[in-house]
């Protein structure tokens, strides 16, 4: 990682501890620990990559799939042991349409910049929008459960997640043997040199070739690395989730606001800068693969995983929503898969996209309905 703007954000890590064990504050905490967290999202990220290009593509893939929101799904972990539910399912919510909107709009702003009309397979396109289209059933139906049935108990409400959980495992599953082994050509992207975001090269080459422009990786020194970003995102997570409701009411933040729009930022920072960076290279297949495949993982994988996991550790998570975040899923999606479904972006659509997520933001700024168990103060 050369970027030294992300190098210097490491100073934030140390800088967070001493706030939280010499009491600076609780804003400063949140802030120092947010910040540490970009960074080190990268180097879990980066590690990744390394060690794929020796497993192998198929594996690497896997781990790629697998480790891609690792971030995300770290700090929703802690928040939900913390029993913030709400705040975990607003950060679900914050990361699908920050995804589809916000990076996927910026790429397309700043890639239509440079080039006039930039082109992707149509065909990957439709197929990732089908399954966003199924991850809006997956939170739409136990939402209309709740709002159209009378006396439901939480438990039939949580049982009935639970299940829905494992149908989007399943499918996240499948999707991932239909892009990997079977339809692999589908979404093969070319040739490209990706800037990871981090100041780095990352080849998407096939295997062999990157092994002629890339010395092989020390498997175990990535390992190391990624064991060690990932225990310093739990960390600095525990500290960012710790300060999160005083340092919301200082800062004069809603947790809804902060859930849907700070922390999905904050955990995705490096991956949109990796998705931006190739946009502006003219290979928006690699860029959309990027952004609306984070989408889909959190939807299908992320989001499922914490609803089983709330439910073996005793806090309870179902998928009954808030309304206006199902909403502002439903604008995404809705708005995401019309732009993309021609296989052409330019500057214009990335705007159109860009000004939806800032209409969503101003909506979640201003709605103020998301209350933090009083049991936390």
């Amino acid at each position: 990682m050369k970027n030294p703007f992300l190098l210097a954000l490491l100073l934030f890590i140390p800088i967070s501890i001493a706030a939280e064990v010499m009491g600076w504050g609780e804003s400063i905490v949140f802030i120092t620990a947010g910040l540490a967290i970009v960074p080190l999202a990268g180097w879990m990220g980066m590690a990744t990559e390394e060690i794929a290009v020796v497993v192998g593509p198929s594996l690497g893939g896997l781990m790629n799939a697998t480790f891609g929101n690792a971030t995300e799904l770290i700090i929703a972990i802690i928040a939900l042991r913390a029993g913030l539910v709400d705040v975990v399912k607003a950060s679900i919510t914050g990361s699908i349409i920050g995804n589809l909107l916000l990076v996927t709009g910026l790429a397309m702003l700043l890639g239509g910049l440079r080039f006039k009309e930039q082109s992707f397979k149509p065909t990957a396109a439709r197929l990732n929008a089908s399954a966003m289209n199924l991850a809006v059933i997956a939170i739409l139906i136990p939402t209309a459960v709740q709002y159209t049935s009378t006396g439901i108990g939480e438990a039939t409400l949580q049982t009935l997640s639970v299940a829905v959980a494992a149908v989007l495992i399943a499918v996240y599953g499948l999707t991932l043997l239909f892009s990997m082994k079977t339809h692999s050509y589908l979404y093969e992207v070319g040739t490209a040199e990706l800037e990871d975001g981090h100041g780095g090269e990352v080849s998407s080459e096939s295997h062999s070739e990157a092994e002629e422009h890339h010395e092989q990786p020390n498997v175990v020194l990535w390992g190391g690395i990624l064991l060690a970003a990932t225990i310093l995102v739990a960390i600095m997570s525990e500290l960012l989730v710790g300060s999160l409701e005083a340092a919301t009411e200082t800062l004069g933040l809603t947790p809804l606001f902060t859930g849907v729009i700070l922390l999905p930022i904050i955990g995705n920072a490096a991956e949109h800068a990796t998705a931006v960076t190739v946009a502006m290279k003219d290979k928006m297949d690699l860029s959309l693969a990027v952004a609306v495949g984070s989408s889909m993982q959190i939807a299908l994988f992320v989001a499922p995983v914490l609803v089983i996991i709330g439910w073996l550790i005793g806090q309870p998570m179902d998928l009954d929503f808030n309304p206006f975040e199902l909403v502002a899923v439903v604008v995404a999606v809705l708005i995401t898969n019309s732009i993309s479904s021609d296989g052409k972006s330019n500057w214009l659509e990335g705007t159109l996209l860009l000004a939806t997520y800032a209409i969503l933001g101003l909506a979640f700024f201003f709605h103020p309905v998301l209350e933090l168990p009083q049991a936390l103060g």
